[in-house]
């Protein structure tokens, strides 16, 4: 009689245990949280790990497809042969500025094409000699997306309701700043791109902050300015701008591109490229409608 009443409350008891452990309420684990520090303040931005887009961890380049002769690839582009009589002049020669306006296409674009190279100087050109322009007649505007968070910029083209992404960059951004709605000297909000552009070389001055400078020493080699906002932009972008590294004396006491600056929060408001990365995108956007949109993470 004993061993049946011992084995009943062993039932009784294995029961017990197992309702108890099925009703125990269940802890969800976390997704974990990235840190990325803002370059030069101790404060790190939590950013989370997961996106919708895939384009915000892509690297891209398809830059050298606009320069490539014949490519079907970019619909933007077309090769076109030189020929000083052209039917859109009937009074003298044609020459490189007169394709370049023709085509809204920068001379510098047609140079990089013209010597199959990254030579945005010599414009040399004979009969014959065939270049990419962009397509008469295409309605191509340009993107330019940055993150303020990863110090990253996104460049795409957009061709009627196509957009396309031809290129990751990175970059500088403006200080930190807690007053700035943006957290950063660099404020958000979509602008568009101004027409007074300008490319410095060593030797050239101005002024800067009512001091007279070396330009070069604060803005690189090209200077693309932010121009009005675009409709539900708040913070203004009066003064800033795209434009390069500054240069600084070397060792040898001769100007270098300081490379230090790229990636931190750094600048005064403006967006920093390294000079092979602005000039390239100087030549590629300044004679088409271009807008910068700013904001703190990519995901917004």
């Amino acid at each position: 009689m004993k061993y049946f009443v011992v084995a009943a409350a062993l039932l009784f008891g294995t029961i017990g245990v197992m309702g108890w452990l099925k009703n125990k309420p269940t802890t969800m684990k976390e997704e974990p949280i990235q840190e990325i520090a803002l370059g030069t303040s101790s404060a790190p931005i939590p950013i989370q790990t997961t996106s919708n887009s895939a384009e915000e961890f892509q690297e891209v380049d398809r830059i050298n497809q606009l320069f490539v002769l014949d490519s079907s690839e970019l619909p933007i582009v077309e090769t076109v042969s030189f020929t000083s009589r052209v039917p859109w002049l009937k009074d003298r020669p044609a020459w490189i500025a007169d394709y370049a306006s023709h085509f809204q296409t920068s001379r510098h674009f047609i140079a990089r094409s013209l010597n199959k190279k990254v030579d945005y100087i010599n414009q040399k050109v004979h009969p014959g000699d065939r270049f990419n322009v962009f397509k008469k007649g295409k309605d191509i505007k340009f993107h330019l997306l940055v993150d303020l968070s990863k110090c990253r910029m996104w460049f795409y083209y957009v061709d009627g309701a196509e957009k396309v992404l031809l290129k990751t960059y990175r970059v500088g951004v403006g200080k930190p700043d807690t007053y700035k709605a943006s957290g950063s000297l660099t404020p958000t909000g979509k602008y568009e791109l101004g027409e007074k552009v300008a490319i410095y070389k060593p030797g050239v001055t101005g002024y800067f902050q009512e001091d007279k400078v070396e330009m070069i020493r604060v803005f690189g080699t090209r200077w693309i300015p932010f121009d009005k906002k675009i409709e539900g932009s708040i913070e203004s972008a009066k003064g800033l701008g795209i434009h390069g590294l500054p240069w600084v004396e070397g060792a040898d006491g001769q100007l270098v591109e300081d490379r230090s600056k790229l990636g931190k929060f750094d600048s005064d408001g403006c967006i920093r490229l390294a000079s092979e990365d602005v000039e390239e995108i100087f030549a590629i956007v300044i004679t088409k409608p271009t807008t910068v949109e700013i904001v703190k993470e990519f995901k917004q």
